[in-house]
């Protein structure tokens, strides 16, 4: 929701004191507002989830909601990162119930849907009469930038140019590790994959994840299947569950969830984000849940998401927010950015 200067303030007195009565709201507010008023802003502010209440009467007592807290920006997100990550206040163990929250809660406003679904069918329409020569051209831009992007991110030493004369002209680039290209031929084979069967992702499962992270790790010395062993983050104390069956079933979870959503931007966008949190494989996990995502979209007629303006070093931040803060403001907006990037530079 639209907060107002004096909604905004409340929200702020509330977080600070970790919980607050109206009274001591109104007393912090420095601002002569009467207690109806002020009831009606909290009102608002529960209706819009950004506050609950606890309590009766002179008991009542007001906290920052779960819902506010992953959905609202941090307000020093850049300061966040100069300080080491063990001396972050992060949450360093995975939280089961961010999964639940995210499944029973809008991921975008109606304004935002609104948007969402006109760049939909902004690109069904481009589209609809477009070449199939010219398409297949655009299809193979859009696959070197996206293989190109998804494996920068995940330090890949290869140029955009390196890239496109790999795929065009099967040349290595002199210098480069042999892994490197090895990385971005399996982006290209789980794409080419995932667009020869766009009705795959209709419904997500283990199987299907564990399909597309063998395409995206073949020859690259990666366990297959959910993985057995701990694994560290660089960057960060947060720790992803070591438990294999705690990890199926949280994956498990996840599909569940991301199946009964009925719009394919939040599919796409529980993927991403949550197969990456989950971290269920060995290596591979944010790859995978690019290209997860993306069959998602691929399924449900939006044009994927090649990530190609996205600065590496901001998305990489933006998914730490959300390890360790649970907080999804940050990778949203980089998600809903990428939507309207993709819609505005691919098969125009």
């Amino acid at each position: 929701m639209q907060v107002t200067s004096r909604q905004q303030s409340i929200i702020n007195i509330v977080a600070s004191r970790g919980g607050a009565s109206i009274s001591e709201i109104k007393e912090d507010l420095g601002e002569d507002v009467s207690i109806p008023t002020l009831n009606r802003e909290l009102t608002t502010l529960m209706v819009g989830n950004c506050l609950t209440r606890t309590g009766k009467g002179r008991a009542t007592f007001y906290k920052i909601s779960p819902v506010y807290k992953v959905f609202s920006p941090l307000s020093n997100s850049s300061g966040y990162f100069d300080q080491d990550p063990d001396t972050r206040n992060a949450q360093t163990h995975f939280n089961q119930e961010v999964i639940s929250l995210l499944g029973g809660t809008d991921l975008f406003t109606a304004l935002e849907k609104k948007h969402l679904e006109v760049l939909k069918q902004e690109y069904q329409n481009n589209i609809s009469d477009y070449p199939p020569a010219l398409f297949q051209k655009e299809l193979e831009r859009l696959t070197i930038e996206l293989s190109w992007k998804s494996s920068q991110i995940e330090g890949n030493t290869y140029s955009l140019l390196e890239t496109e004369r790999l795929f065009r002209e099967k040349e290595e680039a002199k210098g480069k590790p042999k892994e490197d290209a090895i990385m971005l031929l399996n982006h290209k084979y789980a794409l080419d994959y995932l667009l020869a069967q766009k009705g795959i992702a209709e419904k997500l499962n283990l199987r299907l994840l564990e399909e597309i992270h063998a395409l995206l790790i073949k020859d690259l010395d990666v366990g297959r299947n959910i993985r057995s062993r701990t694994v560290g983050i660089t960057g960060t104390a947060y720790k992803p569950l070591d438990n294999q069956y705690q990890i199926k079933e949280a994956i498990e979870h996840m599909c569940r969830i991301i199946n009964a959503k009925d719009n394919g931007f939040e599919k796409a966008l529980l993927a991403v984000i949550l197969i990456s949190y989950i971290q269920p494989f060995e290596d591979g996990n944010k790859r995978t849940g690019r290209m997860v995502s993306n069959a998602l979209l691929v399924t449900e007629g939006i044009c994927p998401l090649s990530y190609r303006s996205v600065d590496s070093i901001d998305y990489k931040k933006a998914m730490l927010l959300f390890y360790e803060q649970n907080n999804l403001a940050a990778f949203k907006k980089i998600f809903f950015e990428q939507i309207e990037f993709s819609v505005k530079n691919y098969f125009r």
